[in-house]
């Protein structure tokens, strides 16, 4: 990355347009930054009362089986109940998976919205961050400049999680698809514009494995390895160097214009603030928490970002969005070999991780103005396939809510006898985001201007989850 900064007789003798791109990627990759656009007025803006300070959203990709996790029909027929036990919790008459001990003791702590159902049958984070549920993957699979945005980019149009030393909105481990060189649509600014996009960190590899093959997909046998952390420099270039430089890339913007890179001086001007802020740095230093809390979470790319997401709400960020990956398995895809995967890698990690974050933050004294939220994609069906496997399933689906002025210890929605459809309380992508926008002092009701400057509703039409409301 950033080879340009390295060789600065590169930029003397003229810069290509490769070289162009690769210069921008850091921008692309850290910058929360744009220019300014939409003159559509958006409305209403702030809501009353605003429970949340900050927000930490976790997106398990590919979509966890809500059956084997936290809605067990032990009582349905073989071949849909699948293959775990079940426990009891801290709730009388409340059971969850049996490979779920650490979260089955600590649901006093949690609202468990066993409901939701929407119409995204897409492997992206586009419904989950932006509650709209009416898109596609033959158009909305990949991001683009027309997409909804993200709850976080709509929250900071409306002055919410602006960051000054640290950004307002930062994403773990690295931006959604990055292991299979995929940008999923979902965590930016969209039709706000790039100046609403996160700052994204960048993530070690899962393992010295080769990641580029399928063939460790479906196996449970392979750990998570690596920490997310703030973007590499090529080329040697030191932070202290870094601030010496800037001159180089600012040769850049005579070339600019011709290569349509609007918005990239304010890009590349974030890149570099972040890079060197030493509040930053410290922020992104896993390496001053105790080694006991570091194993507690979990050393593996899922639990150290979970802990960099407490670091990051302790130092000021507002929103935080971890998204476990697809390869080589850190995915809940599990058309193949579901009970395997869950038992022995998805569901400990999910435990671990979550467990030691609310504890952690409840021990902090953060808990109660820190947003927890843990969903998916979608649900996986009620029926085991030929594979030992689960295949996709949106009409049902979990969502893990925590502190941040949600009620602990309740469970919200009944599904029916084989965990297919609700029975009650259905709960869509707009009501989860419309929850959201209401515990961090957002009027769910409110809109903000598309890519046409016409008014459209952030919630896509949800409603809060009054039941889960302090």
């Amino acid at each position: 990355m950033l080879r340009v900064l390295g060789h600065p007789s590169t930029a003397c003798d003229g810069i290509s347009r490769r070289e162009l791109l690769r210069a921008g990627s850091l921008a692309a990759v850290v910058a929360g930054s744009g220019f300014p656009r939409a003159q559509a007025k958006a409305t209403p803006s702030l809501a009353k009362v605003s429970h949340a300070k900050s927000v930490i959203l976790i997106d398990l990709f590919g979509g966890p089986s809500h059956i084997d996790t936290f809605d067990p029909k032990p009582d349905a027929p073989d071949g849909i109940r699948g293959e775990f036990k079940t426990i009891p919790t801290v709730l009388p008459g409340i059971r969850v998976c049996e490979h779920l001990p650490l979260l089955a003791r600590r649901l006093d702590k949690l609202a468990v919205v066993r409901s939701v159902t929407h119409k995204y049958n897409s492997h992206n984070p586009y419904g989950v961050m932006t509650g709209y549920d009416g898109g596609h993957d033959q158009t909305d699979y990949f991001a683009k400049p027309t997409n909804h945005p993200s709850v976080p980019s709509v929250c900071q149009f409306f002055g919410i999680g602006r960051g000054t030393d640290l950004p307002g909105y930062v994403m773990l481990p690295a931006f959604p698809g990055y292991s299979q060189g995929l940008r999923r649509a979902g965590p930016y600014g969209g039709y706000l514009g790039p100046r609403f996009d996160p700052v994204f960190s960048t993530a070690d590899t899962f393992s010295g494995k080769d990641t580029s093959s399928d063939s460790n997909f479906y196996n449970p046998n392979i750990p998570l390895a690596g920490e997310p952390r703030l973007p590499k420099i090529d080329g040697g270039l030191t932070l202290d160097a870094l601030n010496t430089r800037r001159s180089l890339v600012q040769q850049l913007d005579a070339k600019s214009a011709a290569f349509d890179a609007k918005g990239h001086d304010v890009r590349r001007d974030a890149a570099f603030d972040l890079l060197l802020s030493p509040k930053a740095k410290s922020a992104f230093d896993l390496s001053q928490e105790p080694l006991k809390l570091r194993e507690r979470y979990g050393r593996d790319i899922f639990g150290q970002s979970a802990l960099l997401a407490r670091r990051l709400v302790e130092s000021g960020v507002t929103f935080v969005t971890i998204h476990t990956e697809a390869k080589p398995n850190g995915h809940w895809d599990t058309h193949e070999n579901n009970f395997a995967m869950l038992k022995g890698l998805l569901l400990p990690y999910l435990d671990r991780a979550v467990s030691a974050l609310v504890d952690d933050l409840s021990e902090r004294g953060l808990l109660d103005e820190t947003l927890i939220v843990v969903t998916g994609d979608m649900g996986r069906t009620p029926k085991v396939n030929g594979k030992a496997g689960r295949d996709h399933w949106p009409q049902c689906g979990f969502c893990l809510f925590a502190g941040g002025g949600t009620k602990g210890g309740v469970v919200h929605g009944t599904t029916d006898k084989i965990a297919a459809f609700p029975s009650d309380h259905p709960v869509s992508a707009g009501d989860l985001v419309s929850t959201v926008y209401e515990l961090v002092g957002v009027d769910p009701e409110g809109t903000v201007p598309d890519h046409t400057n016409r008014p459209t509703h952030i919630s896509h039409g949800g409603k809060p989850i009054k039941a889960i409301l302090a």
